[in-house]
């Protein structure tokens, strides 16, 4: 069994979730709320920024020049989807600069995204691959899985084939390969670790579905206790 299929069953209840959340079920049912969606993504490419970065920061902690070469270039592609997403989604969401220059994540995207960084951080380069792999392999499944689902909604279209094409599938595998290569001459300790960044972002990956489904605010911006 490869290293990553026991990563995959360490968090299989959580994947299934996931894949099962009304979220992601309202894009390929097609009725989930525009503005729902418009949240997320707003979300999303605040996310997808750091995201990018911890490519950079897991680039620089690879022994191998060619690992740093493939990281670093997923940095650029991850960046460069962070744009795309901009704007061909702000049009279709009226997301304006206003709501772009004033946005504030909320706590499961700032949690999330401070766990990448500690992860890089404080992790080795396999760590740090570990916290980054759910996002791209969650994502891959549900391409896979959703492939033939034909939402009335063409962004929700959009969507999902963006995460059925090939090339994100290839670029998924060229991630599990990589992690599978550093596995195998890790310890066990070591591998405790890697498992445990895993799962963690496997979690978060989950909770980013509920943040969006519900919207999730700071407790301060929806309290309406008034302290005298």
């Amino acid at each position: 069994m490869l290293f990553t299929d026991q990563l995959r069953q360490a968090t299989e209840h959580s994947w299934k979730l996931s894949l099962n959340h009304p979220f992601v079920k309202g894009i390929v049912n097609g009725d989930l709320p525009l503005d729902t969606f418009k949240y997320y993504i707003l979300q999303d490419i605040y996310y997808l920024k750091h995201y990018g970065k911890v490519h950079a920061m897991a680039a620089a902690q690879a022994d191998d020049f060619q690992h740093t070469a493939q990281l670093a270039e997923k940095a650029k592609l991850t960046a460069q989807a962070e744009l795309t997403v901009h704007q061909e989604h702000a049009k279709v969401l009226n997301i304006t600069e206003e709501e772009m220059e004033n946005f504030r994540p909320a706590p499961t995207a700032y949690a999330y995204t401070s766990h990448l960084y500690r992860a890089a951080l404080s992790g080795s380069f396999a760590q740090t691959l570990a916290a980054l792999l759910p996002c791209y392999w969650l994502y891959a499944d549900i391409g896979k899985v959703y492939e033939e689902a034909a939402p009335a909604e063409p962004i929700y279209q959009n969507w999902i084939k963006t995460y059925a094409s090939e090339r994100f599938q290839t670029s998924t595998q060229e991630q599990i390969d990589l992690l599978n290569q550093y596995a195998d001459s890790a310890s066990e300790k070591e591998k405790e670790k890697i498992t445990e960044q895993f799962v963690l972002s496997k979690e978060y990956e989950l909770a980013f579905w509920e943040m969006s489904y519900t919207k999730e605010g700071w407790l301060s911006e929806k309290s309406k206790v008034v302290i005298s």
